[in-house]
Protein backbone atom coordinates (compact mmCIF):
# COMPACT_ATOMS: atom_id res chain seq x y z
CA UNK A 1 0.00 0.00 0.00
CA UNK A 2 2.50 2.51 0.89
CA UNK A 3 4.71 1.85 -2.54
CA UNK A 4 0.56 2.51 -4.14
CA UNK A 5 0.64 5.75 -2.46
CA UNK A 6 4.36 6.51 -3.81
CA UNK A 7 3.59 5.76 -7.42
CA UNK A 8 0.50 7.84 -7.22
CA UNK A 9 2.23 10.63 -5.79
CA UNK A 10 4.62 10.74 -8.46
CA UNK A 11 2.42 10.20 -11.28
CA UNK A 12 0.51 13.52 -9.51
CA UNK A 13 4.16 15.49 -8.96
CA UNK A 14 4.56 14.80 -13.21
CA UNK A 15 1.19 15.60 -14.44
CA UNK A 16 1.49 18.75 -16.75
CA UNK A 17 -1.07 20.78 -14.05
CA UNK A 18 1.94 20.18 -10.99
CA UNK A 19 4.64 20.27 -13.17
CA UNK A 20 7.31 22.53 -12.03
CA UNK A 21 7.14 25.62 -14.17
CA UNK A 22 9.87 26.10 -16.44
CA UNK A 23 12.27 29.19 -16.62
CA UNK A 24 12.18 32.27 -16.29
CA UNK A 25 9.71 31.95 -13.95
CA UNK A 26 10.22 30.65 -10.86
CA UNK A 27 8.03 29.38 -7.94
CA UNK A 28 9.61 30.77 -4.41
CA UNK A 29 9.80 27.99 -1.82
CA UNK A 30 6.70 25.83 -0.86
CA UNK A 31 4.95 25.83 2.52
CA UNK A 32 4.77 23.06 3.88
CA UNK A 33 2.12 20.84 3.73
CA UNK A 34 1.90 22.00 -0.16
CA UNK A 35 3.90 20.03 -2.73
CA UNK A 36 3.48 22.37 -5.79
CA UNK A 37 2.03 25.55 -6.25
CA UNK A 38 0.18 28.16 -8.71
CA UNK A 39 -0.52 31.42 -8.91
CA UNK A 40 -3.04 34.28 -9.90
CA UNK A 41 -0.88 35.90 -12.70
CA UNK A 42 -1.85 39.13 -13.59
CA UNK A 43 -0.54 41.68 -16.57
CA UNK A 44 -1.04 45.21 -14.99
CA UNK A 45 -0.79 48.05 -17.70
CA UNK A 46 -2.41 51.47 -16.96
CA UNK A 47 -1.46 55.08 -18.73
CA UNK A 48 0.80 56.79 -16.42
CA UNK A 49 -1.91 59.80 -16.43
CA UNK A 50 -5.24 59.56 -13.96
CA UNK A 51 -7.94 59.46 -16.10
CA UNK A 52 -6.26 57.99 -18.94
CA UNK A 53 -6.98 61.18 -21.12
CA UNK A 54 -4.80 63.43 -22.94
CA UNK A 55 -4.81 66.32 -24.84
CA UNK A 56 -3.53 65.75 -29.03
CA UNK A 57 0.21 65.84 -28.87
CA UNK A 58 0.86 65.11 -25.36
CA UNK A 59 3.33 62.18 -24.72
CA UNK A 60 1.52 59.02 -23.33
CA UNK A 61 3.41 56.05 -21.23
CA UNK A 62 1.61 53.14 -19.89
CA UNK A 63 3.04 51.40 -16.88
CA UNK A 64 3.49 47.39 -16.95
CA UNK A 65 3.85 44.85 -14.34
CA UNK A 66 3.36 40.98 -14.07
CA UNK A 67 2.43 39.87 -10.47
CA UNK A 68 1.68 36.42 -9.00
CA UNK A 69 -0.50 36.13 -6.41
CA UNK A 70 0.17 40.56 -6.38
CA UNK A 71 3.32 39.94 -5.91
CA UNK A 72 6.02 41.10 -9.01
CA UNK A 73 7.42 39.12 -10.83
CA UNK A 74 10.95 39.34 -13.23
CA UNK A 75 12.61 37.76 -15.62
CA UNK A 76 9.25 36.59 -17.83
CA UNK A 77 9.66 37.78 -21.71
CA UNK A 78 7.10 40.24 -22.32
CA UNK A 79 5.81 40.88 -25.81
CA UNK A 80 3.58 44.08 -26.20
CA UNK A 81 2.01 46.34 -29.20
CA UNK A 82 1.44 49.62 -28.68
CA UNK A 83 -0.82 51.26 -31.43
CA UNK A 84 -3.94 53.33 -32.37
CA UNK A 85 -6.51 50.70 -31.09
CA UNK A 86 -7.94 48.20 -33.66
CA UNK A 87 -5.18 49.39 -36.08
CA UNK A 88 -2.03 46.56 -36.52
CA UNK A 89 1.13 47.25 -34.83
CA UNK A 90 4.35 46.10 -34.67
CA UNK A 91 5.28 43.54 -31.36
CA UNK A 92 8.05 43.61 -29.59
CA UNK A 93 9.63 41.76 -26.74
CA UNK A 94 11.59 42.71 -23.83
CA UNK A 95 12.78 40.81 -20.46
CA UNK A 96 10.46 41.96 -17.51
CA UNK A 97 12.74 43.88 -15.27
CA UNK A 98 12.34 44.46 -10.99
CA UNK A 99 9.47 46.28 -10.54
CA UNK A 100 7.93 46.66 -14.20
CA UNK A 101 8.76 49.11 -16.97
CA UNK A 102 7.31 51.88 -18.67
CA UNK A 103 6.62 51.79 -22.53
CA UNK A 104 6.64 55.07 -24.54
CA UNK A 105 3.60 55.36 -26.72
CA UNK A 106 4.02 58.25 -28.19
CA UNK A 107 1.17 60.68 -29.06
CA UNK A 108 -1.36 61.67 -31.49
CA UNK A 109 -2.03 64.48 -34.01
CA UNK A 110 -6.00 64.08 -34.06
CA UNK A 111 -8.31 62.69 -31.48
CA UNK A 112 -8.08 59.29 -30.81
CA UNK A 113 -7.11 56.26 -28.95
CA UNK A 114 -4.01 54.60 -27.99
CA UNK A 115 -4.17 51.04 -27.31
CA UNK A 116 -1.32 48.87 -24.98
CA UNK A 117 -1.68 45.14 -25.33
CA UNK A 118 0.89 43.32 -23.21
CA UNK A 119 1.21 39.44 -23.03
CA UNK A 120 3.16 36.61 -21.27
CA UNK A 121 3.28 32.88 -21.31
CA UNK A 122 4.12 31.46 -17.46
CA UNK A 123 3.87 27.16 -17.46
CA UNK A 124 2.41 27.37 -21.40
CA UNK A 125 -0.58 29.35 -20.86
CA UNK A 126 -1.04 33.23 -21.88
CA UNK A 127 -1.74 36.14 -20.36
CA UNK A 128 -3.17 39.32 -21.42
CA UNK A 129 -3.09 43.27 -20.20
CA UNK A 130 -4.69 45.84 -22.08
CA UNK A 131 -4.91 49.92 -21.10
CA UNK A 132 -5.92 52.81 -23.36
CA UNK A 133 -5.06 56.57 -23.73
CA UNK A 134 -7.81 58.73 -25.12
CA UNK A 135 -6.32 61.97 -26.53
CA UNK A 136 -9.01 64.79 -26.69
CA UNK A 137 -11.97 62.20 -27.19
CA UNK A 138 -14.90 64.64 -26.76
CA UNK A 139 -13.10 66.07 -30.04
CA UNK A 140 -13.49 63.13 -32.37
CA UNK A 141 -16.66 63.56 -35.03
CA UNK A 142 -17.86 61.32 -37.16
CA UNK A 143 -16.58 59.88 -40.62
CA UNK A 144 -19.31 58.38 -42.28
CA UNK A 145 -21.30 60.47 -44.39
CA UNK A 146 -25.07 61.92 -43.99
CA UNK A 147 -27.28 61.35 -46.85
CA UNK A 148 -29.67 64.06 -48.11
CA UNK A 149 -32.51 62.05 -48.27
CA UNK A 150 -32.08 60.45 -44.23
CA UNK A 151 -35.28 61.68 -43.18
CA UNK A 152 -37.08 61.02 -45.95
CA UNK A 153 -35.86 57.56 -46.62
CA UNK A 154 -36.98 56.66 -42.77
CA UNK A 155 -40.08 59.10 -43.02
CA UNK A 156 -40.96 56.89 -46.08
CA UNK A 157 -40.49 53.86 -44.20
CA UNK A 158 -42.29 54.44 -41.41
CA UNK A 159 -45.34 54.76 -43.80
CA UNK A 160 -45.00 52.03 -44.94
CA UNK A 161 -45.18 50.35 -41.49
CA UNK A 162 -48.31 52.10 -39.95
CA UNK A 163 -49.99 50.39 -42.89
CA UNK A 164 -49.54 46.68 -41.50
CA UNK A 165 -52.10 45.98 -38.96
CA UNK A 166 -50.62 45.45 -35.60
CA UNK A 167 -52.17 42.14 -35.12
CA UNK A 168 -50.74 41.22 -31.66
CA UNK A 169 -51.25 38.16 -29.66
CA UNK A 170 -50.15 37.27 -25.92
CA UNK A 171 -49.45 33.99 -24.31
CA UNK A 172 -49.81 34.02 -20.36
CA UNK A 173 -46.27 31.52 -19.38
CA UNK A 174 -47.97 30.65 -15.92
CA UNK A 175 -44.48 29.45 -14.54
CA UNK A 176 -42.74 32.50 -15.31
CA UNK A 177 -45.34 34.98 -13.75
CA UNK A 178 -44.62 36.19 -9.94
CA UNK A 179 -46.72 37.24 -7.22
CA UNK A 180 -46.88 41.00 -8.42
CA UNK A 181 -46.28 40.47 -12.12
CA UNK A 182 -48.09 38.20 -15.16
CA UNK A 183 -45.42 37.55 -18.05
CA UNK A 184 -46.80 36.79 -21.84
CA UNK A 185 -44.78 35.43 -24.79
CA UNK A 186 -46.09 38.40 -27.36
CA UNK A 187 -45.48 38.74 -30.89
CA UNK A 188 -47.27 41.34 -33.64
CA UNK A 189 -46.73 41.91 -37.31
CA UNK A 190 -43.73 44.38 -38.78
CA UNK A 191 -42.50 44.77 -42.12
CA UNK A 192 -40.64 42.22 -44.44
CA UNK A 193 -37.49 41.73 -44.55
CA UNK A 194 -37.92 43.49 -48.38
CA UNK A 195 -40.36 46.86 -49.19
CA UNK A 196 -41.76 44.77 -51.92
CA UNK A 197 -42.23 41.19 -49.77
CA UNK A 198 -46.35 40.87 -49.59
CA UNK A 199 -45.47 38.44 -46.50
CA UNK A 200 -45.36 40.63 -43.06
CA UNK A 201 -42.71 38.96 -40.43
CA UNK A 202 -43.46 39.10 -36.72
CA UNK A 203 -41.36 40.67 -34.33
CA UNK A 204 -41.45 38.18 -30.62
CA UNK A 205 -40.64 39.30 -27.30
CA UNK A 206 -41.12 38.90 -23.86
CA UNK A 207 -43.71 41.04 -21.91
CA UNK A 208 -43.77 41.85 -18.39
CA UNK A 209 -46.63 44.13 -16.66
CA UNK A 210 -47.20 44.48 -13.07
CA UNK A 211 -50.31 42.62 -11.67
CA UNK A 212 -51.72 45.49 -9.39
CA UNK A 213 -54.23 47.54 -11.53
CA UNK A 214 -53.03 51.29 -12.51
CA UNK A 215 -51.16 52.87 -15.08
CA UNK A 216 -47.43 52.68 -15.49
CA UNK A 217 -44.47 53.41 -17.42
CA UNK A 218 -43.27 51.46 -20.03
CA UNK A 219 -39.50 50.04 -21.08
CA UNK A 220 -38.64 48.41 -24.35
CA UNK A 221 -35.72 46.01 -23.81
CA UNK A 222 -33.23 46.02 -26.87
CA UNK A 223 -30.91 42.90 -27.69
CA UNK A 224 -27.71 42.57 -28.23
CA UNK A 225 -25.84 40.88 -31.68
CA UNK A 226 -26.38 37.49 -31.79
CA UNK A 227 -28.88 34.55 -31.64
CA UNK A 228 -30.87 33.38 -28.14
CA UNK A 229 -34.19 33.19 -26.07
CA UNK A 230 -35.14 35.98 -23.64
CA UNK A 231 -36.73 35.87 -20.36
CA UNK A 232 -37.80 39.21 -19.99
CA UNK A 233 -36.93 42.12 -17.16
CA UNK A 234 -38.63 41.17 -14.91
CA UNK A 235 -37.28 42.85 -11.61
CA UNK A 236 -38.35 46.48 -13.25
CA UNK A 237 -41.56 45.17 -14.01
CA UNK A 238 -41.72 44.69 -10.26
CA UNK A 239 -41.11 47.95 -9.30
CA UNK A 240 -44.19 49.32 -11.63
CA UNK A 241 -43.03 49.62 -14.74
CA UNK A 242 -44.31 47.16 -18.04
CA UNK A 243 -41.44 46.04 -19.96
CA UNK A 244 -40.72 44.34 -23.70
CA UNK A 245 -37.60 42.51 -24.55
CA UNK A 246 -37.49 41.78 -27.75
CA UNK A 247 -35.79 39.89 -30.38
CA UNK A 248 -34.98 40.99 -33.35
CA UNK A 249 -34.78 37.83 -35.88
CA UNK A 250 -38.63 37.18 -36.23
CA UNK A 251 -38.58 33.94 -34.35
CA UNK A 252 -40.24 32.98 -30.97
CA UNK A 253 -37.82 33.75 -28.48
CA UNK A 254 -39.22 30.86 -25.91
CA UNK A 255 -37.74 27.92 -28.17
CA UNK A 256 -35.12 25.81 -27.26
CA UNK A 257 -31.23 26.73 -27.03
CA UNK A 258 -30.03 24.44 -29.33
CA UNK A 259 -32.83 25.85 -32.44
CA UNK A 260 -30.83 29.25 -31.82
CA UNK A 261 -27.74 28.25 -32.37
CA UNK A 262 -27.96 26.18 -35.05
CA UNK A 263 -29.36 29.65 -36.63
CA UNK A 264 -26.77 31.48 -35.17
CA UNK A 265 -24.30 29.00 -36.87
CA UNK A 266 -25.99 28.37 -39.98
CA UNK A 267 -29.32 31.15 -41.63
CA UNK A 268 -28.25 33.79 -39.38
CA UNK A 269 -24.63 33.49 -39.49
CA UNK A 270 -23.51 37.18 -40.46
CA UNK A 271 -26.72 38.75 -40.44
CA UNK A 272 -25.41 42.07 -39.96
CA UNK A 273 -23.78 41.90 -43.70
CA UNK A 274 -27.36 40.89 -45.06
CA UNK A 275 -28.17 42.85 -48.11
CA UNK A 276 -25.73 45.37 -47.56
CA UNK A 277 -25.53 46.79 -50.90
CA UNK A 278 -29.52 47.77 -50.88
CA UNK A 279 -30.31 49.53 -48.23
CA UNK A 280 -34.12 49.00 -49.13
CA UNK A 281 -33.12 45.13 -48.44
CA UNK A 282 -30.58 45.42 -45.84
CA UNK A 283 -31.06 43.60 -43.05
CA UNK A 284 -31.57 46.17 -40.30
CA UNK A 285 -34.39 47.99 -42.43
CA UNK A 286 -36.62 45.45 -40.64
CA UNK A 287 -35.04 45.48 -37.52
CA UNK A 288 -34.94 49.37 -36.95
CA UNK A 289 -38.51 49.19 -37.84
CA UNK A 290 -39.26 46.30 -35.47
CA UNK A 291 -38.33 48.08 -32.71
CA UNK A 292 -40.49 50.81 -33.57
CA UNK A 293 -43.47 48.72 -34.19
CA UNK A 294 -42.37 47.28 -30.68
CA UNK A 295 -42.98 50.50 -29.22
CA UNK A 296 -46.82 50.89 -31.20
CA UNK A 297 -47.62 47.22 -29.20
CA UNK A 298 -46.41 48.83 -26.04
CA UNK A 299 -48.59 52.36 -26.32
CA UNK A 300 -51.58 50.47 -27.27
CA UNK A 301 -51.79 48.15 -23.89
CA UNK A 302 -54.62 49.45 -21.22
CA UNK A 303 -51.97 49.80 -18.58
CA UNK A 304 -49.63 51.89 -20.14
CA UNK A 305 -49.43 55.40 -18.47
CA UNK A 306 -49.83 57.34 -21.78
CA UNK A 307 -46.40 59.11 -21.52
CA UNK A 308 -43.31 57.66 -19.92
CA UNK A 309 -41.87 55.49 -23.04
CA UNK A 310 -38.10 54.41 -22.14
CA UNK A 311 -35.58 52.51 -24.12
CA UNK A 312 -32.37 50.64 -23.24
CA UNK A 313 -29.97 47.76 -24.54
CA UNK A 314 -26.27 47.37 -24.45
CA UNK A 315 -23.92 46.83 -28.02
CA UNK A 316 -26.41 46.43 -30.45
CA UNK A 317 -29.10 47.07 -28.02
CA UNK A 318 -27.14 50.21 -27.26
CA UNK A 319 -27.39 50.84 -31.48
CA UNK A 320 -31.09 50.08 -31.47
CA UNK A 321 -31.49 52.23 -28.61
CA UNK A 322 -30.13 55.25 -30.21
CA UNK A 323 -32.06 54.21 -33.43
CA UNK A 324 -35.70 53.75 -31.89
CA UNK A 325 -35.50 57.04 -29.61
CA UNK A 326 -34.48 58.68 -32.99
CA UNK A 327 -37.17 57.30 -35.43
CA UNK A 328 -39.69 57.18 -32.49
CA UNK A 329 -41.11 60.96 -30.98
CA UNK A 330 -42.76 58.93 -28.10
CA UNK A 331 -39.74 57.49 -26.53
CA UNK A 332 -38.72 60.31 -23.74
CA UNK A 333 -35.71 58.93 -22.35
CA UNK A 334 -32.79 56.01 -23.61
CA UNK A 335 -29.98 54.18 -21.44
CA UNK A 336 -27.34 52.53 -23.66
CA UNK A 337 -24.64 50.68 -23.00
CA UNK A 338 -21.73 50.51 -25.39
CA UNK A 339 -23.46 51.17 -29.21
CA UNK A 340 -22.44 49.18 -31.55
CA UNK A 341 -22.86 50.32 -35.46
CA UNK A 342 -21.60 53.78 -34.90
CA UNK A 343 -18.87 55.27 -37.44
CA UNK A 344 -18.33 51.69 -38.83
CA UNK A 345 -16.48 53.86 -42.02
CA UNK A 346 -13.85 54.44 -39.71
CA UNK A 347 -11.49 52.41 -40.40
CA UNK A 348 -11.69 54.02 -43.92
CA UNK A 349 -9.64 57.11 -42.62
CA UNK A 350 -7.48 54.93 -41.25
CA UNK A 351 -9.18 54.50 -37.31
CA UNK A 352 -11.39 52.38 -35.78
CA UNK A 353 -14.61 51.71 -36.68
CA UNK A 354 -17.75 50.29 -35.04
CA UNK A 355 -18.98 46.27 -34.76
CA UNK A 356 -19.39 44.80 -37.11
CA UNK A 357 -16.47 46.24 -38.28
CA UNK A 358 -17.31 45.15 -42.07
CA UNK A 359 -14.74 47.98 -43.18
CA UNK A 360 -12.17 46.80 -41.33
CA UNK A 361 -9.11 45.50 -43.13
CA UNK A 362 -7.49 42.29 -43.55
CA UNK A 363 -5.82 41.93 -40.01
CA UNK A 364 -3.15 39.70 -41.75
CA UNK A 365 -2.64 40.88 -45.22
CA UNK A 366 -3.80 44.42 -44.69
CA UNK A 367 -6.25 44.28 -47.70
CA UNK A 368 -8.91 46.43 -48.05
CA UNK A 369 -12.68 44.48 -46.52
CA UNK A 370 -14.25 42.73 -49.29
CA UNK A 371 -17.47 45.08 -47.93
CA UNK A 372 -15.76 48.64 -48.87
CA UNK A 373 -17.34 49.16 -52.02
CA UNK A 374 -19.08 52.17 -52.83
CA UNK A 375 -22.37 50.73 -53.08
CA UNK A 376 -22.00 49.34 -49.23
CA UNK A 377 -20.47 52.11 -47.92
CA UNK A 378 -23.36 54.21 -49.14
CA UNK A 379 -25.70 51.75 -47.32
CA UNK A 380 -24.05 51.72 -44.03
CA UNK A 381 -25.33 55.96 -44.03
CA UNK A 382 -28.74 54.94 -43.59
CA UNK A 383 -28.58 52.92 -40.76
CA UNK A 384 -25.08 53.83 -38.79
CA UNK A 385 -25.76 55.46 -35.45
CA UNK A 386 -23.94 58.46 -35.86
CA UNK A 387 -26.76 59.84 -38.48
CA UNK A 388 -29.09 58.59 -35.65
CA UNK A 389 -27.18 60.73 -32.99
CA UNK A 390 -27.66 63.81 -34.44
CA UNK A 391 -31.14 63.74 -34.23
CA UNK A 392 -31.78 62.69 -30.67
CA UNK A 393 -34.34 64.90 -28.73
CA UNK A 394 -34.55 62.88 -26.14
CA UNK A 395 -32.57 62.72 -22.71
CA UNK A 396 -29.43 60.24 -23.09
CA UNK A 397 -27.15 57.97 -20.80
CA UNK A 398 -24.03 56.10 -21.85
CA UNK A 399 -21.83 53.84 -20.10
CA UNK A 400 -18.51 51.77 -21.90
CA UNK A 401 -15.19 52.20 -21.27
CA UNK A 402 -11.65 52.98 -22.84
CA UNK A 403 -10.58 48.87 -23.37
CA UNK A 404 -13.91 48.10 -25.27
CA UNK A 405 -12.57 46.23 -28.29
CA UNK A 406 -15.86 45.13 -29.56
CA UNK A 407 -17.24 48.51 -30.09
CA UNK A 408 -13.99 50.82 -29.84
CA UNK A 409 -14.52 54.12 -27.97
CA UNK A 410 -13.31 56.19 -30.67
CA UNK A 411 -16.04 54.66 -33.10
CA UNK A 412 -18.83 55.51 -30.05
CA UNK A 413 -17.44 58.78 -29.09
CA UNK A 414 -18.08 59.80 -32.69
CA UNK A 415 -21.74 59.07 -31.84
CA UNK A 416 -21.76 60.48 -28.66
CA UNK A 417 -20.27 64.12 -29.32
CA UNK A 418 -22.70 64.74 -32.10
CA UNK A 419 -25.79 63.91 -29.44
CA UNK A 420 -27.38 67.41 -29.41
CA UNK A 421 -30.32 66.23 -26.81
CA UNK A 422 -29.30 66.34 -22.86
CA UNK A 423 -26.69 63.73 -22.77
CA UNK A 424 -24.44 62.19 -19.76
CA UNK A 425 -21.75 59.46 -20.17
CA UNK A 426 -20.71 57.00 -17.75
CA UNK A 427 -16.99 56.20 -18.09
CA UNK A 428 -16.01 52.70 -16.64
CA UNK A 429 -12.13 53.27 -17.78
CA UNK A 430 -10.77 49.93 -17.34
CA UNK A 431 -13.44 47.82 -18.63
CA UNK A 432 -13.76 46.00 -22.15
CA UNK A 433 -17.26 44.81 -23.79
CA UNK A 434 -18.67 44.52 -20.15
CA UNK A 435 -20.37 46.70 -17.36
CA UNK A 436 -19.85 46.65 -13.35
CA UNK A 437 -21.62 46.83 -10.75
CA UNK A 438 -21.21 50.37 -10.52
CA UNK A 439 -22.71 50.90 -13.96
CA UNK A 440 -25.38 49.04 -13.62
CA UNK A 441 -26.40 51.27 -10.18
CA UNK A 442 -25.36 54.83 -12.12
CA UNK A 443 -27.85 53.69 -14.78
CA UNK A 444 -30.91 51.87 -13.10
CA UNK A 445 -30.82 55.01 -10.79
CA UNK A 446 -31.38 57.38 -14.06
CA UNK A 447 -33.70 55.13 -15.61
CA UNK A 448 -35.69 55.39 -12.19
CA UNK A 449 -35.66 59.12 -12.37
CA UNK A 450 -36.48 59.28 -16.07
CA UNK A 451 -39.71 57.12 -15.28
CA UNK A 452 -40.54 58.65 -11.75
CA UNK A 453 -39.95 56.03 -9.94
CA UNK A 454 -39.61 55.60 -6.09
Amino acid sequence: MKTLRLLLIAALLSAPGFANTPEPFTIPDVPAPAQTRVAAVQVRVAPDRVGWTYAVGEPAKFNVQVTADQQPLTGVTVRYRVGPEMLPADERTTTLPEGGFVIDAGTLKEPGFIRCQVTVEIAGKTYRGVATAGFSPDKIQPTQTDPADFDAFWDAAKVDLAKVPLEARQTLLPDACTDTVNVYHVSFRNIGGTPWNKLHARVYGILSVPKAPGKYPAVLGVPGAGVRPYHGMKDLAARGVITLHIGIHGIPVNLPQETYDQLGAGALAGYPHFNLDNRDAYYFRRVYLGCVRANDFLVSLPEYDGENLLVTGGSQGGQLSIVTAALDPRVKALAAYYPAYCDVTGYLHGRAGGWPHMMRPDAQTGETSRHATPEKIAVTGYYDVVNFARRLKAPVHLAWGYNDEVCPPTSMYAAYNVIPSPKRLVLALETAHHTIPEEHELTNAWIADQLGLK
